[in-house]
């Protein structure tokens, strides 16, 4: 591989190796996480009794990376753009599919309301002005390996990707500050680098959508790293669970998976671990952070056995997606 094809196939990769680590910890307190597992050191199959998970196997993803190969393969038949109602029917499409697959992990409450009323019949305009959650968040990843160029131009394919289902200042604030930051990663920056292009994202982002009431995302990136600089992880990941925040509001789960980078910027697996230990909705934040981290990395920078299991265990055409999205990049 290219080093830019390195980096393209890592942040699909380091999304799919961060999701899949907190498979089993998702929806967990931190205290149960601590007491089953301490902090994690690799893949583990989720607990019979897990609230969302049960019965899968260790490597397996979740809706994080099957929803982010969802979009990828919307921007590569839209030749780099999303059809608003091809994407609320195909999320639709991809909750029955879990539903028959025996699965709790469905859509979020952003999306199953969007996509909900755009079968109702309600225009695509105004299914995703309630959307405040991490799901655009989450999926975005693709986005930013096929959009490079002009900040705005991002922003605009952020927005493009998003609105459906999550178009308000919060969300889009969010799902701007991990796009660009897994932009720069493919053109090169380092993690301290994407972290500076996520809050000038997130800024640009919260002017975007229908405004409600929320955090500012780019100030909480900026302040959540502040919080652990100089800390030991185990600190520092206390002080990001209590303090930050690991729900699914956007403006907690964005700004942790930044914190997280900031105290490994230039070890992925180790972030990803650390993210995935967390608690709350920790495989998101995993997921989040090993895409900036792939990113900024490249492939390599996984461990040889963490990327084979992926692909053992999901089997998702993932080296051949982010070799489409680079495509994608290069012509525009």
């Amino acid at each position: 591989m290219t080093g830019t094809e390195a980096r393209a196939t890592g942040a699909l990769y380091g999304l799919a190796i961060g999701d899949a680590l907190g498979m089993p910890t998702q929806s967990l307190p931190r205290q149960r996480i601590l007491d089953d597992f301490g902090v994690l050191t690799g893949f583990e199959p989720a607990a019979p009794d897990h609230p969302l998970a049960a019965g899968m196997r260790a490597g397996s993803v979740t809706d994080d990376t099957e929803q982010a190969v969802l979009l990828a393969r919307l921007l590569l038949d839209g030749a780099g753009h999303i059809d608003p109602v091809a994407l609320a029917r195909s999320l639709l499409e991809w909750e029955d599919s879990m539903r028959r697959r025996g699965s709790l992990d469905l859509l979020g409450p952003s999306t199953k309301r969007a996509v909900a009323a755009v079968a109702a019949g309600t225009p695509v305009e105004e299914a995703g002005r309630h959307g405040d959650t991490n799901g655009a968040a989450m999926r975005i990843a693709p986005v930013g390996i096929a959009s490079g160029g002009e900040p705005a131009a991002l922003l605009d394919s952020v927005v493009e990707a998003s609105w459906v289902t999550h178009n308000t200042s919060v969300a889009l604030a969010g799902a701007a500050a991990v796009a660009a930051a897994v932009s720069a990663g493919i053109d090169g920056a380092d993690v301290k680098e994407a972290v500076l292009h996520a809050e000038r994202a997130a800024a640009a982002g919260v002017r975007r959508g229908h405004w409600i009431a929320a955090a500012d995302v780019a100030s909480r990136i900026r302040w959540a790293g502040e919080l652990v600089a100089g800390r030991s992880a185990a600190v520092a990941a206390d002080d990001i669970y209590r303090l930050v925040g690991t729900s699914v509001a956007t403006q907690e789960s964005v700004p942790a998976a930044f914190a997280v980078l900031s105290l490994y910027p230039d070890d992925p697996w180790q972030a990803c671990l650390l993210a995935a230990s967390l608690g709350g909705d920790c495989d998101t934040i995993a997921a989040i952070a090993g895409a900036v981290a792939g990113a900024c990395h490249g492939i390599g920078s996984f461990p040889d056995d963490a990327v084979a299991t992926i692909r053992t265990v999901n089997g998702l055409p993932l080296d051949d997606l982010a070799c489409g999205l680079l495509a994608l990049r290069e012509r525009a």
